[in-house]
């Protein structure tokens, strides 16, 4: 299949996630309460504590990156529903066999899913301003903080797809996704510092890819500390091109 074909299949897959969040945005709207309420009651709580040590930044500054991916993944992990039910109704199976890459099939979704991510994103957003956030006010840094967060979803989107073909219905997917988000959230920098983890669960955190989409994240707009962000976006890429190529390889085995 030719290149330009490809990127064309891509996008396609873009316009119909953005087709699908013109026609029902319910979902998009109802998943911001939680991360508004982490923001609104956790962050407004423990900033009167001053318990965890952030560096001089107020503790709701400090958490909302974290929140924003934390927020942002969960729809993304939970996009595989979506394939399972297209197993279900037999939609996945008359894609499969058209004549279209499955790498840029899995590509598109992820990518797709992606940009459902970062419109959940904007909602919360001019909440956490409204909030008290103080973000940096460098339109080239919220930017790419965007664009980071729009990398990441599309590779846990990539997780989903991995996880939809090992976990045939709904129910179990279910199960499983949320399984794999919270202890992720945990176990990175999202809430507090790296250093006060056990020993264990630092080198878990090292190796959870939050913990640099976090990094890079705060960085660009909380912190303006950009000293590890060639470090976190090269990790965040690696992170995805792993689980794209993995979720290309289990691809088919969603319709066995």
């Amino acid at each position: 299949m030719a290149l330009d074909d490809s990127i064309r299949e891509m996008f396609a897959m873009i316009e119909l996630e953005i087709r699908r969040l013109r026609h029902d945005r319910t979902e998009i709207y109802t998943r911001a309460v939680q991360p508004i309420l982490w923001l609104g009651v956790f962050g407004t709580i423990m900033g009167r504590v001053n318990a965890i040590p952030t560096g001089g930044l107020p503790y709701i500054d400090y958490i909302t990156p974290g929140v924003l991916l934390q927020s942002t993944i969960f729809v993304s992990v939970f996009y595989g529903l979506t394939i399972v039910w297209e197993r279900e109704t037999g939609i996945l199976k008359r894609l499969l066999v058209a004549p279209t890459s499955i790498y840029a099939t899995v590509i598109g979704r992820s990518v797709a899913s992606g940009v459902r991510a970062v419109v959940q994103a904007l909602i919360i957003f001019p909440v956490a301003i409204l909030l008290g956030v103080k973000f940096i006010a460098n339109p080239f840094y919220i930017a790419a903080a965007f664009l980071i967060l729009f990398l990441v979803s599309g590779g846990f989107a990539a997780i989903s797809i991995l996880v939809a073909s090992i976990m045939k219905t709904r129910e179990r997917f279910m199960g499983l996704g949320q399984a794999l988000i919270m202890p992720l959230f945990f176990a990175s920098n999202a809430l507090y510092p790296i250093d006060m983890m056990p020993s264990a669960l630092q080198l878990f955190a090292v190796l959870n890819p939050l913990t640099y989409a976090v990094d890079a994240i705060r960085g660009l707009m909380i912190s303006g500390e950009l000293g590890n962000i060639l470090v976190d976006v090269l990790a965040i890429l690696a992170f995805d091109l792993v689980v794209f190529a993995l979720a290309s390889l289990s691809f088919r085995k969603i319709i066995e």
